[in-house]
């Protein structure tokens, strides 16, 4: 069986932050680099999928097409110096080791928070793009909707998405044990005060403060949040029930002073993310105000972390029984094509014959002879399918495939086509 799936893929664990920021591709970029893919190279299906995290091209075709799109990554994203960048990225040329790739990145096993929930969305929207551009074909689809399959196991009979294993995913798991409908103003917009804002649930009410009030600005514009300036910070103190600062200071921020000149006389929970602390300890001895620092936020995530940990050997030997299911199917594939031919080839001969030695029946004896004939042409055919079928499950079906393109003299240039087209 050739090897037709490949990727290249740039991720954290090769490519730090400022090499990964610079191949990130946003939705329209992404479709302009598969329609670039196609228009100049000889593939059949593409995925493409780009988070913060990586940057993966995967592509079906009998060549190894790998340095040729990076180059072409590279031009899309106006990069020069190939050389210097061609290291960060993982090349695989085997089918074999590309799927199981895209599973277990797929299934978060790959993520650098392991078990990470939002994978599994990237990649089905991922897929979807695949799907608008006619990229995607028989082996995508199939492939596709059995690690969907393969996502709902884990989640079913496995720990591996339970808890939150990252500060923001915690942080908002925290969230919705205080308050319903809480009123939430996030101060400081960072790396981690943006994550929390990107995981927030929809409909909540925030408001976002920050030094930079553009940045607040443009995430408040994303996600249909309020913003306010960073000089009125006190005001919306005061209407706030839940309060989340992940702002960078060498002292803190937030002290018992600027609560009680704020007014705030209701219950009030202060969940400080800062290292070094921007909330002030004393805070805590106005009544009905609580904090929760960074150390209880990742003894949470610890106690996530080592439950999904434990179930990986769960999750593996889950990806492997999906892989077992789709390699059948691969090679059944495999086939189809020599199958269709040799389907066509005798019935050319039946056709053949028929012309040649009906003349003079009449319609309803030639109709009979018709009849006999496909059924016996079905009957001739029904045991080299059956051998085909037990080579497949043995995963020998080429000797076979071989033995009848030789013996009926099929078109093996066209097969090879075909099952690159899968």
């Amino acid at each position: 069986m050739p090897n037709l799936f490949k990727v290249v893929s740039l991720s954290y664990r090769i490519a730090p932050l400022h090499v990964r920021g610079l191949f990130t591709l946003n939705d329209t970029e992404a479709k302009q680099l598969m329609l670039r893919i196609k228009e100049y190279f000889l593939v059949s299906e593409v995925l493409v999928l780009s988070t913060c995290n990586r940057t993966e091209i995967y592509y079906s075709s009998l060549e190894d097409l790998n340095e040729g799109i990076i180059k072409l990554l590279l031009i899309e994203k106006q990069i020069n110096h190939t050389e210097k960048y061609l290291s960060y990225f993982k090349q695989l040329v085997c089918e074999e080791d590309t799927v199981r790739h895209l599973f277990e990145v797929s299934l978060g096993l790959h993520s650098q928070v392991i078990g990470d929930m939002q994978i599994i969305n990237q990649v089905k929207q991922a897929y979807q793009c695949s799907i608008d551009l006619d990229l995607a074909g028989p082996f995508l689809h199939r492939l596709l909707h059995t690690i969907f399959f393969a996502n709902r196991r884990v989640v079913q009979q496995t720990a591996f998405r339970d808890g939150a294993c990252s500060a923001s995913y915690a942080t908002v798991e925290l969230l919705k044990s205080l308050v319903q409908n809480p009123k939430i103003l996030v101060v400081g917009l960072g790396e981690i005060g943006t994550d929390v804002v990107k995981n927030l649930p929809p409909g909540a009410q925030v408001t976002l403060v920050n030094r930079t009030k553009s940045k607040a600005e443009e995430l408040g514009s994303k996600y249909g949040h309020r913003t306010a300036d960073f000089d009125d910070v006190e005001s919306e103190i005061a209407v706030a029930d839940i309060i989340i600062s992940s702002i960078v200071m060498d002292k803190p921020f937030f002290t018992k002073d600027m609560l009680v000149r704020s007014g705030s006389y209701t219950f009030k929970y202060l969940i400080d993310l800062s290292v070094p602390i921007s909330v002030s300890p004393d805070v805590e001895d106005i009544p009905g105000v609580l904090i929760y620092n960074i150390d209880g936020i990742r003894a949470r995530t610890d106690e996530s972390l080592a439950q999904r940990m434990q179930a990986i050997p769960m999750v593996n030997q889950i990806i492997s029984e999906a892989i077992s299911d789709f390699d059948d199917w691969s090679k059944r594939m495999v086939m189809q094509p020599v199958v269709q031919q040799l389907k066509q080839a005798l019935e050319q001969i039946r056709s053949q014959e028929i012309a040649r030695a009906t003349k003079g029946l009449s319609p309803q004896e030639l109709e009979n002879v018709e009849r006999i004939t496909s059924s016996m042409i079905q009957k001739i055919i029904k045991q080299p399918v059956l051998q085909l079928k037990q080579a497949c499950k043995q995963g020998e079906p080429e000797i076979l495939v071989e033995a009848l393109q030789d013996l009926f003299n099929l078109d093996k240039k066209n097969l090879h086509h075909s099952v690159n087209d899968y």
